[in-house]
């Protein structure tokens, strides 16, 4: 018989210095089991949040949750309950005699949450905590905690060719939530010598590429982008006021950032073009063959817009004559995607044979009737990428605590990659430049009409936050590239401590799980836990 296990569920104290209203009021999670105790799952941050309300006049009203329960269904799903609030802690009149209702069977996977009759669930008899078996305990545990790399595979003998050197094997790497990887081995060439058993073993190196943090202080936004055998950087300056696009350029992506790169001006303040404020977020992008740059920049008016600028053949990256005069993106008629509210981070989708741009859109910014940053997505025609062919269509609002706290209401920063079928698209929620900024993701099939809602699945916890690695405070706005060895890498920036507010980029891995979805929390030391191995050389006495 199974041994039995617990599962409770709570929110947290507000903490308006570190855990303020908007994460403290949503659900988190803890399991107990014998052998672990209680643990409290996703580091203690909250997992189910309530979605805020829109108003009348288009802006978001923010909205918590307090009292939350959990109780066995009768088809053997686990319920979990909370009446809504609004995000300060005051009753919410709109959620009277109901509560809202998420759905699980394995504590990883919630169904949205659906409203109830309050006078319903009570007859369900939910408390704060629920016994569960222990090997759903322990699968939440595995899922929501660090995943750690825990040992290495290797086989038992390598060949050593005289003058070839050792043959060529890769290391398999195991990692806590069942994963693995496989991992080239730098062998060590000096003359092999016997152990203290007599037996001759060959030592050697796994090499993960690695970068401290903070990579580069005063710079948001960070791209990394390979091109015909170089690497380039371009990112937002802060250093400069965001005034002006720079790129660096260099062999390796470590060289990018290695002390007295040179920054190369490949669009300057230029009040004759409109180009004078909130040059911000610019991303390479290949579109049908072409090398684009889409960023956002402003005029002598405070407003950035979106615009696009292609290279023109056979120039160098880092010229400013190399680039054509950029265009301000527009709809299918041709005119502005709009003409009073702000356009930015817009980034290129391709799935399947069908072409997307995805940007941020807000209207009233900095007044009483903000509407918040919000995800648009249209199709484009690749010969014309700067013209949609569709309407626009609303992706996501930040709706949710983690999105919106303290007042930040932010959907910003998209990105996306490809892999096995899956669209997977990062963006960013809470303050751009302080701690509570955070990943959210979105998810569809690539074969699906990207332009339906339907086709779309929403995180509603963020996937990378200050509490995901240590040290790095507000990681969001991000990219994503392929390494020399072919890994998925996520560029993004982050703060150093709690209180600062200068933005500083990172590099990390992205690993991938056992159930093949990413994970993007991986600091380098759970990366690679031990990089010395060993093997013993084939045809060694013993």
């Amino acid at each position: 018989m199974e041994r039995q296990a617990r599962v409770r569920v709570y929110t947290r104290p507000v903490r308006p210095e570190d855990y303020p209203e908007g994460l403290a009021r949503s659900i988190h999670i803890a399991c107990f089991t014998e052998k672990t105790g209680e643990r409290a799952l996703n580091r203690n941050y909250g997992i189910l949040f309530a979605e805020g309300t829109i108003s009348p006049e288009n802006t978001i009203v923010p909205m918590g949750i307090r009292n939350p329960g959990i109780f066995r269904m009768e088809d053997g799903a686990i319920g979990i309950i909370g009446e809504r609030i609004h995000e300060d802690g005051t009753p919410d009149a709109g959620s009277a005699g109901k509560v809202l209702l998420w759905k699980t069977r394995d504590l990883i996977h919630f169904d949205p949450a659906e409203w109830v009759s309050r006078e319903a669930i009570l007859a369900r008899k939910p408390s704060d905590t629920l016994e569960i078996g222990e090997e759903l305990a322990e699968a939440a545990l595995r899922y929501w905690s660090p995943i750690v790399h825990t040992e290495t595979g290797m086989p038992e003998t390598v060949r050593v060719d005289p003058e070839k050197g050792p043959e060529e094997v890769r290391a398999l790497l195991r990692y806590s939530d069942g994963s693995e990887r496989y991992k080239k081995i730098v062998w060590d060439r000096s003359p092999v010598r016997p152990d203290g058993s007599g037996t001759r073993t060959l030592s050697g190196k796994l090499v993960q590429q690695s970068f401290r943090f903070p990579l580069a202080k005063g710079y948001g936004d960070p791209v990394i982008f390979p091109w015909e055998g170089k690497w380039y950087y371009t990112s937002t300056n802060d250093n400069l006021d965001d005034i002006g696009i720079y790129v660096r350029e260099a062999d390796r992506v470590e060289d990018l950032f290695a002390e007295g790169a040179e920054e190369h001006l490949i669009l300057p303040f230029d009040p004759e073009r409109g180009f004078e404020q909130t040059f911000w977020a610019p991303e390479f992008h290949v579109i049908d063959g072409e090398l684009y740059i889409l960023f956002a920049v402003s005029g002598h008016t405070w407003g950035p817009q979106c615009h696009m600028m292609k290279k023109k053949r056979g120039a160098s990256i880092v010229r400013a004559d190399s680039w054509e005069d950029p265009v301000r993106v527009v709809r299918r008629d041709g005119t502005p995607l709009t003409r009073e509210a702000i356009t930015l981070d817009m980034t290129y989708v391709k799935a399947e044979s069908r072409s997307y741009v995805i940007w941020s859109y807000r209207e009233h910014i900095g007044t009483p009737m903000d509407s918040g940053s919000m995800l648009y997505i249209a199709t484009i025609d690749e010969r014309e990428p700067w013209r949609l062919t569709s309407e626009p269509v609303l992706l996501t609002r930040p709706l949710y605590g983690w999105e919106n706290v303290s007042g930040t209401i932010n959907n910003e920063g998209p990105n996306a990659f490809v892999r096995n079928g899956t669209v997977y698209v990062t963006y960013s929620g809470g303050s751009a430049n302080r701690y509570t900024y955070a990943l959210g993701l979105l998810t569809a099939r690539t074969d699906s009409d990207l332009l339906a809602l339907s086709s779309w699945t929403k995180s509603i916890t963020p996937v990378l936050t200050f509490y995901s690695v240590e040290g790095e405070y507000g990681p969001g706005h991000n990219s994503f590239f392929v390494n020399e060895e072919g890994e998925l890498m996520i560029a993004y920036h982050a703060e150093t401590g709690l209180t600062e507010s200068l933005r500083c980029d990172g590099i990390r891995r992205v690993h991938f799980r056992a159930d093949g979805t990413p994970y993007f929390q991986m600091s380098a030391r759970d990366d690679l836990r031990e990089e010395t191995v060993r093997a013993r050389i084939a045809g060694a006495s013993g």
